[in-house]
């Protein structure tokens, strides 16, 4: 299968309420091989403000900002035909699942289309930080890499791109990180062709979840404090294994824990337990491509290594035979879970990040392309056929910033006045408004000047002249 490599910069971190105003990648065989590639800049949509931190960090100027040749609007539209162009691939970038992938998602999902084409079959995908770090923890010889004062492995792109000779000068660029990806990727499948295609089996939700279901031992890899870690697992009881509420996670124990003492708990002792330090309990998420692969790398590694490989199967045997075990665990996870729920903030939750407290409706997603095709005119009167009022207020919001001249004057007026709203609010909210971008100019500026830093002092007041015009247009709405 084709391995589709992306990557995009944005203009805030906020994949709710930021936008992507670059977006860049390549398509290669499964020899890494190129048969494509594209690259795609737009401006910003009218009635956002950006982060400052955002633009110095992909060099990105208010001349590249407000004078791309694509609209916002045109440029989903490209990228849609491309990733559409390039299917069935894995699509995958460099820590793209907990990014860029959310950002695509409600990026399609704001702008009007199908938010899920990344890995809805036959598409799939995966990660390739991920990737490079289980190929590390398996061998520590297989890549050149950096280390920082904790004396961890450093495993952002542009330092590992660095040391491995690969030109990393135009790193925060889309189609540069996506290129730097696909070679770090290359030099990881031919140093470690035997892990390969294990990391590749898991991404796709459903291949994910018959692999857990099987009950075998495997090792999961997984990452936090700054290490890549190896643990040995089995997973619940297969009719037992899934999270109650939350679809797709999956339970597995780690072998290291002595299991016959948890299994007459009562559920406030496992929720106790739950709690505890080294965790007994391991989450596996089948639709983020986790990385699962055999039981013999786990071995390997410590603490398994030193010991007995008769008492490791011998646990993995009474937690896959214990139902009631497995039925108890999902008792306290449902209850935990609750009590998270009971309390979450009350706080309003805004068109722009329910994209996953309610699904658009198959009625609404078929509209979709003839919405599209519409002249902008056309779009305005097809809005009122769709059920999902978030589509509705999205829908006005591209026509105001595409074609305001077709929209009526009142609701011209009332578009503006909400965006006016918004960006000039003086209370701290979700997104980044005017008075918040002055402020993190003004730390910036100070940065930079004990820095002495000219050029990013330079971008600084385009920011800032720009952020005053934008007021003005808008304070009196």
């Amino acid at each position: 299968m084709n391995l589709a490599i992306w990557d995009i910069e944005s203009s805030s971190a906020s994949t709710d309420f930021g936008s992507i105003i670059e977006i860049g990648g390549v398509l290669v065989d499964e020899n890494f091989k190129e048969k494509d590639r594209f690259n795609l800049r737009c401006r910003l949509p009218e009635g956002e403000i950006f982060q400052a931190m955002a633009l110095i960090v992909n060099k990105t100027s208010i001349k590249k900002l407000t004078q791309a040749n694509l609209s916002h609007y045109q440029m989903l539209a490209e990228v849609e035909k491309i990733f559409k162009k390039w299917s069935p691939a894995i699509f995958l970038g460099w820590s793209n699942i907990g990014f860029d992938d959310e950002m695509i998602r409600k990026e399609f999902f704001k702008g009007i289309r199908y938010p899920y084409l990344t890995n809805a079959a036959p598409n799939k995908r995966h990660d390739g930080i991920n990737i490079a770090r289980a190929a590390y923890a398996v061998d520590p010889n297989i890549l050149e890499v950096e280390f920082n004062e904790k004396n961890n492995a450093v495993f952002k792109l542009e330092s590992l791109a660095r040391m491995q000779g690969i030109d990393s000068s135009d790193a925060h660029s889309a189609l540069a990180d996506a290129e730097m990806t696909a070679k770090v990727l290359s030099i990881v499948k031919k140093k470690q062709e035997h892990t390969w295609n294990d990391f590749l089996k898991t991404a796709n939700k459903s291949d994910t979840e018959t692999i857990i279901k099987k009950g075998d031992i495997f090792t999961l890899n997984e990452y936090y404090y700054g290490k890549s870690r190896l643990h040995l697992v089995v997973p619940l009881h297969s009719k037992y294994c899934m999270h109650p509420i939350y679809q797709g996670w999956y339970y597995s124990v780690d072998l290291r824990t002595d299991v016959e003492p948890l299994l007459n708990l009562s559920i406030n002792e496992l929720k106790v337990e739950m709690k505890k330090s080294p965790k007994f309990l391991r989450t596996i998420r089948s639709n983020k491509a986790p990385i699962i692969f055999d039981a013999k790398y786990g071995m390997k590694a410590e603490p398994y290594n030193a010991m007995d490989k008769s008492l490791i199967n011998k646990r993995a045997e009474i937690v896959q035979k214990n139902e009631k075990f497995s039925q108890n665990i999902l008792v306290a996870l449902r209850e935990v879970a609750e009590e998270k729920e009971h309390s979450k903030s009350q706080e309003d939750i805004y068109a722009e990040e329910s994209i996953y407290t309610k699904f658009t409706s198959n009625k609404d997603t078929a509209l979709f392309p003839a919405w599209h095709a519409a002249s902008w005119k056309d779009k305005l009167k097809l809005l009122d056929k769709f059920e999902d009022d978030r589509l509705v207020g999205f829908g006005k919001k591209i026509i105001y910033q595409e074609a305001p001249e077709t929209l009526p004057p009142e609701i011209l007026k009332s578009m503006k006045r909400d965006i006016a709203k918004r960006i000039l609010s003086e209370r701290k909210e979700k997104w980044w408004t005017i008075p918040t971008l002055y402020t993190e100019i003004d730390t910036l500026r100070e940065k930079y000047t004990n820095e002495n830093d000219e050029e990013k002092l330079n971008l600084l007041d385009e920011f800032n002249n720009y952020a005053m015009s934008i007021q003005k247009k808008y304070e009196n709405a």
